[in-house]
């Protein structure tokens, strides 16, 4: 299986996840445009991150000299692990679609900062506690940075919100519930991964990180099923309108769960030479791309009153300095 052994590339991947996990909502986005309800998009995104999981296993997870191939772990693996997989997957997918709906009330500009900066600080705490790896004093500091960045963001939020409290109230609330729930996936899904798996055998039941990103999205895929049909049944939303879709917006909604699963690939790929609490730091910061996305692109503010651009700045650099922090941690 393909592996990382310096820390210069695992950086460069933490990167690109970096912008992977902050682009990906711009396909939601696009989908939007056309009256495409979140809840029929997720259809589509849920099978670009299982099948994504399935290539990843397939090539890079099969092929190459270093650890274990991918279908002879499937063999090895105790289902017990398979299970715990599967479940931050699940825990993950319930998570992400209130991030879903959070961006279709607020915006990506008021979602990201406050779901995905929740759930950075409550991930990295929890991998840093799982596998201590880092110079901990940057991880907190950067860490106190982005908690900075998300107050900043409420604020702009609230000045943006009047006259459209309950909708811009409801995406808050829906971000703040995502973060809460999203913060646990990782350390999860790292738990059921084998450790050193970049310089060191795999350990007896346990999963090569291809393996587990198999699992990772057929957990999604499955449990799409009752959480999905839930906020379409509160939606009034129909399957046979999914059905009915022009191919187009189908393969808006594969491409973005394509482009999330990617970056969580390379993500865990990475960790076995970063550390899972600075890889999934670092992947975090798709909050910033997110916000520059939602401001400078989607121009989600354009309406808000005068100072609250001040306030857009400073939640950018606070942010921006919270991931430079964390970078130098590995170092």
């Amino acid at each position: 299986m393909f592996t990382v052994h310096t820390s210069g590339v695992a950086i460069l991947l933490c990167i690109v996840t970096m912008v992977g996990w902050g682009s990906w909502a711009n396909t939601q986005k696009l989908a939007g445009k056309e009256r495409w309800p979140f809840e029929l998009f997720y259809w589509d995104y849920a099978i670009g991150v299982a099948l994504t999981g399935f290539v990843f296993c397939l090539t890079l997870g099969s092929f190459g000299s270093a650890g274990t191939p991918a279908f002879t772990n499937l063999g090895t693996a105790s289902a017990s692990v398979e299970w715990q997989a599967i479940g931050s997957g699940a825990l993950f997918n319930l998570a992400n679609i209130l991030l879903v709906a959070a961006i279709d009330a607020a915006g990506m500009a008021v979602a990201f900062p406050v779901g995905i900066g929740l759930a950075l600080i409550i991930g990295t705490a929890a991998s840093y506690i799982q596998t201590p790896k880092g110079n901990a004093a940057l991880i907190a500091c950067g860490v106190c940075l982005i908690l900075i960045a998300m107050i900043v963001s409420a604020i702009a939020h609230r000045r943006v919100a009047k006259g459209l409290e309950s909708r811009r109230s409801s995406g808050l609330l829906f971000a703040i519930v995502a973060g809460l729930l999203m913060g646990f996936f990782y350390p999860q899904l790292m738990r059921a991964i084998s450790p050193g798996f970049n310089s060191q055998p795999i350990l007896p039941g346990m999963l090569t990180p291809y393996t587990a990103l198999l699992f990772f999205g057929i957990g999604v895929l499955i449990s799409s099923i009752p959480i999905n049909f839930w906020f379409m049944r509160s939606r009034g939303s129909r399957f046979s309108d999914y059905l009915r879709a022009r191919p187009g917006l189908h393969l808006t909604g594969i491409l973005g769960g394509v482009i999330w699963m990617v970056a969580l690939s390379l993500n865990v790929i990475a960790s076995g030479v970063a550390g899972p609490a600075i890889s999934y730091a670092l992947g975090q910061g798709a909050t910033l791309i997110a916000a520059l996305w939602g401001v400078f692109v989607w121009r989600e503010f354009r309406n808000a009153p005068a100072g609250t651009n001040r306030l857009i700045t400073i939640m950018l650099i606070a942010y921006a300095l919270g991931i430079v922090l964390i970078g130098l941690a590995t170092l």
